[in-house]
This record gives C-alpha cells, structure tokens and sequence, in this order.
C-alpha cells in the first residue's frame, strides 16, 4: 500500500494542484480514519459531565446578566412615564 503523502494528489511541484479523484479521496478518509484516536467510554463521560457543567453555568450567568439588564432598562426607560 502506497502512503498517503507520496500519492498524486499531493501538489506537483509548480503550476495548478491536481484534483484528487474519488477513489484516491476514499482512500485517504481512510487513512485518516485509521489514525483517529478514540475515546474510551471513561473518557467519554467526564467530557460530557464537564461540557454539562459548563453549559449550565453559562445559562445561568446569561439568564442574571439578562434580568439585570431588563431591569435595568425599565427603571431607565420605564420609570421616566409614572412621574
């Protein structure tokens, strides 16, 4: 098997890039899909845990500026008619 590098749809030297047809472009997908390194399912929960984690505070910390702001703007812009 030929590596992946050496094959023709790397950029000859000079000049326009060659198109890489379909089947060279099938063989390296999987070639790069032989080198992916994947998690394992230990791995896999405490990403998800810390994604959750992290989703949550952001919610929380959007929903106070949120409020904050609305209030905000209604003593400002709120306030001004009831005199």
């Amino acid at each position: 098997m030929e590596n992946v590098s050496d094959s023709d749809a790397v950029h000859k030297s000079g000049g326009k890039p060659e198109r890489t047809g379909p089947i060279a472009f099938i063989r390296q997908s999987i070639a790069e899909l032989r080198k992916v390194v994947y998690p394992t399912q230990e791995q896999l929960i405490t990403y998800f845990i810390v994604v959750l984690v992290f989703v949550v505070v952001m919610m929380a910390l959007v929903s106070v500026l949120d409020l904050a702001f609305g209030r905000f703007v209604f003593e400002v812009f709120g306030g001004a008619g009831n005199q």
